[in-house]
């Protein structure tokens, strides 16, 4: 019955607040005190009990009093860290403040003329006799006092004086250094589980989450150099505990196991707190590991990692990050991730019999994060066969998304991560592992490696994936070129795909269509080359399906280029939109178990995304020099520079009489270019040999032919093989904003109970319904 009440209260004391004209002092304790001290209230009790008409309208018509409620909030949380809330009451005092705050902020942030409310400072503000806290904005308050409630003894962390219940430790001399969350990085003891502890921590995190979504208030720009204020003082040496809660954080999110002690469907009998505190906290740390200035931060050498102090950016949760430098940190950060990617993956007899995080974008980003401020830990990931424990995932997550536009910006962040690791060289010999697990993916059965599997599913998204991930593919083949010198025997599952990619992109419909549709052309004869010049050995599966589609290269070589056969190839463009055909993709069983792809269901809601800049931005070129060291290649006016974005070209409607004689001077600027003469020079060799054989033994059984291949060589009969040429990820502003948009995107649409932004107006994205 009391919690009806305090319901019932709380309720009364929100219409008492939307009602009054006149502002209520400050000094009204009565009051106020309404809204958190007399109460019991949920933070689900909260949002549906203070509806967002009646916060706009006291924004609108009583601004001093909404005024007055945010800042007599953090008043009580500022004195609750000082206390540290030694009695039951203060504590639920806290997480009322918590609460009311994690709902008005939102508001706050949407207009204009209140967003710099919290950077101001409150006229008396200041306690007694400390005029130098009295100068603090209410947003730094804010913060300082959430940092100390973190590690809040018997609150939010267990507490070190045992047995002695009238001795409360002291707040401001507490070293929280010594209550990390979690073992791990720079931590080894790893405190009992408290679910009142995980829930406080998870409560604190989300009005922590709330105060950084400014951000979502702030249109897109394509200056990534505006910091967020609150993200940016909240990472500063202002925050004495932002070594531990960035370590508590960490360590929380990569020593998490849903499956806990393997009982099946234990996550039905009991609620797992712990998992709702892990995704607040990988939310926190991919919104608090900001770029600065749309700049990354290269730490210098690592002979000079040990002794840092001085350098490195300010924001304090970086410059830890790229600091970490010990194996088994990396290896504990490492195994967790892949262990929490790998999870949705597992499939046990008992259906539904192990729990399934839902998080794994946000995971993704914070992979990306640590890869890209940590260069030492990109290479300790590349350096073992560990890589694949998340090249797995990531590509089962690719596949199954390929047909819901609701998850485009899971495909993008999937394929930059693949991208960024495939510029290195341990990456590609990494995918000669065999692949032997069975991932219940909806794909053809194959028998082979790694690669085989990264190509057979990046196939699948081209050939069947929705018409949005178009601007990807020429990500998805420049990984293909990046790794193709280093891929020893590709299977002939994988080897057809890649032809089959050929053939559709080299129809003259498709390559008249576009005026950069030319560079699949180019990006899948270069991995041809690459295989063949630095792989012959191996890959006599490749070498065989070159010579049964040798057609494919002749027609190549002698594409047309006079106007009316361009005119006739654009006017069956317009017949048949779709952009590869996907008819003779030779098909065959797929995995046991699987499910195809299913796009969105209706009603689901999706954030908008800002364009991604084209393949020639992303990316800079390097050449691999004799000692295996790369050497960065100027850009150049190459056939392989995108004129236009990836989705320009003549609409179905347009009028082409006009643009004849441009179509005519840019499909001869660059068929002169294609790199067909490696291949052409196989042919000339191979073919009459095959054919000889062939008629000779009367052969119609492949696996003959095969034997022959493998055993053929071609030394000394190909041009003098070219240099290696890898396109390495660069960052730069256009991406640093496509970021930004991704992951807030994100938080938004899992930020569902309670709807945290929900009906606000953002601007940093459209939210749309499918």
């Amino acid at each position: 019955m009391g919690n009806t009440d305090s319901k019932l209260n709380f309720r009364k004391a929100v219409i008492q607040l939307t009602t009054k004209t006149q502002p209520v002092e400050a000094t009204d304790d009565a009051f106020w005190d309404q809204f958190w001290a007399d109460t019991a209230t949920t933070v689900q009790d909260v949002f549906a009990l203070l509806p967002a008409a009646e916060i706009r309208a006291v924004r609108e018509e009583s601004p001093s009093n909404l005024a007055t409620l945010c800042y007599k909030a953090v008043e009580k949380l500022v004195q609750g860290a000082e206390s540290g809330c030694p009695t039951e009451k203060e504590k639920q005092i806290v997480l009322n403040c918590t609460r009311m705050l994690s709902r008005t902020l939102p508001y706050i942030f949407e207009d204009q003329d209140w967003r710099g409310f919290f950077w101001s400072t409150v006229p008396g503000a200041g306690r007694a006799g400390d005029e130098d806290e009295g100068a603090r904005p209410l947003a730094e308050s804010l913060l300082l006092a959430v940092a100390d409630l973190l590690f809040c003894p018997d609150f939010t962390v267990q507490s070190h004086k045992k047995g002695r219940p009238d001795s409360i430790e002291d707040m401001q001399s507490l070293d929280s250094c010594e209550y990390i969350w979690e073992a791990g990085v720079g931590f080894a003891q790893s405190p009992p589980l408290n679910y009142i502890h995980d829930i406080n921590r998870t409560e604190l995190l989300r009005l922590l989450l709330t105060c950084f979504s400014e951000a979502m208030y702030l249109p897109p720009t394509s200056d990534n150099c505006i910091l967020n204020p609150w993200v940016t003082f909240f990472c500063s040496t202002e925050n004495r505990h932002a070594l531990p809660l960035f370590t508590s954080l960490l360590n929380v999110v990569c020593a998490y196991d849903p499956v806990g002690y393997g009982i099946p469907y234990n996550h039905l009998l009991f609620s797992d707190y712990r998992e709702q505190l892990v995704e607040q906290a990988v939310q926190i740390l991919i919104v608090t590991l900001e770029h600065e200035g749309g700049q990354p931060y290269r730490p210098p050498s690592p002979s000079s990692m040990e002794d840092q102090d001085s350098v490195g950016p300010n924001n304090l949760f970086v410059n830890y990050l790229s600091r970490i430098h010990r194996e088994e940190d990396y290896d504990f950060v490492l195994k967790g991730l892949a262990r929490l990617l790998t999870n949705p993956l597992t499939q046990t007899y008992l259906p539904n019999s192990t729990k399934k995080i839902q998080f794994h974008q946000e995971l993704l980003v914070l992979f990306w994060k640590l890869c890209d401020f940590n260069k030492k830990f990109l290479f300790f990931v590349l350096k073992s066969s560990d890589v694949l424990d998340i090249l797995v995932p990531i590509l089962y997550y690719l596949n199954d998304a390929r047909a819901d536009q609701s998850r485009v910006g899971l495909m993008h962040i999937g394929v930059f991560i693949l991208l960024l690791l495939s510029g290195e060289r341990n990456f590609g010999v990494r995918l000669n592992k065999p692949y032997s697990l069975h991932v219940t993916m909806d794909i053809p059965v194959f028998t082979g490696t790694h690669a085989d599997l990264l190509i057979v599913v990046f196939h699948k998204i081209i050939t069947s994936g929705h018409q949005r991930l178009q601007p990807l593919y020429d990500c998805l083949l420049t990984i293909v070129v990046n790794v193709s010198p280093y891929l020893k025997s590709l299977s002939m599952v994988a080897a057809n795909k890649l032809l089959h990619l050929l053939e559709a992109f080299s129809t003259n419909w498709f390559l008249f269509s576009a005026p950069q549709n030319h560079h699949l052309v180019f990006f899948l004869l270069e991995a041809f080359n690459n295989i063949i010049q630095y792989q012959f050995d191996g890959n006599c599966n490749l070498v065989y399906a070159i010579i049964r589609k040798r057609n494919v290269f002749h027609q190549l070589a002698n594409l047309p280029s006079d106007p009316t056969t361009i005119q006739k190839a654009l006017q069956r463009k317009r017949k048949s939109p779709d952009a590869i055909s996907r008819t003779s993709s030779q098909e065959t069983v797929s995995m046991e178990g699987s499910r195809p792809a299913v796009p969105a269901e209706p009603g689901t809601l999706k954030a908008s995304l800002v364009a991604m800049p084209g393949i020639d931005k992303l990316t800079e070129k390097s050449q691999v020099s004799e000692d295996g060291t790369m050497v960065t290649v100027p850009p150049t006016e190459s056939p392989q520079t995108p004129e236009h974005s990836a989705t320009a070209g003549t609409s179905d409607t347009e009028s082409i009489s006009g643009r004849d004689s441009e179509k005519v001077v840019t499909v001869l600027s660059w068929k002169s270019k294609l790199p067909l003469q490696t291949i052409m020079r196989l042919l000339q060799v191979l073919v009459p040999q095959v054919e000889k054989i062939c008629i000779d033994k009367g052969l119609t059984d492949e696996s003959e032919i095969l034997k022959f291949l493998q055993h053929g060589t071609l030394v000394g009969l190909l041009p003098v093989p070219h240099p290696i040429l890898i396109r390495k990820y660069q960052a730069n502003a256009g991406t640093g904003m496509w970021f930004r948009t991704y992951m807030w995107g994100v938080i938004y649409l899992r930020n569902v109970d309670p709807p945290i932004w929900y009906d606000t107006d953002v601007r940093l994205f459209e939210i749309q319904k499918m």
